[in-house]
């Protein structure tokens, strides 16, 4: 399956913050409660939360990111 590449700001926001607020729930979790036996419950409400506020945040500051980079790079070097 390919999707239409007018998508790709909207897709790439969405998986960055997907692999972002996995990465750093996980990590939480692990760090604050071991591997215990609510570990897998943790770490789903701590993703649902996290993604919750990851996905905006990615959605708003992508834009701004790519506009620094744009002017902070050249492809004459």
């Amino acid at each position: 399956m390919r999707i239409n590449s007018r998508y790709s700001n909207l897709l790439t926001s969405f998986l960055m913050a997907l692999v972002l607020d996995t990465v750093m729930t996980f990590t939480m979790v692990s760090i604050q409660l071991g591997w215990t036996s609510s570990f897998a419950v943790a770490f789903l409400r701590g993703w649902l939360v996290g993604f919750a506020v990851a996905l905006p945040t990615s959605l708003l500051v992508m834009p701004l990111i790519r506009q620094v980079v744009k002017k902070l790079t050249s492809e004459n070097l």
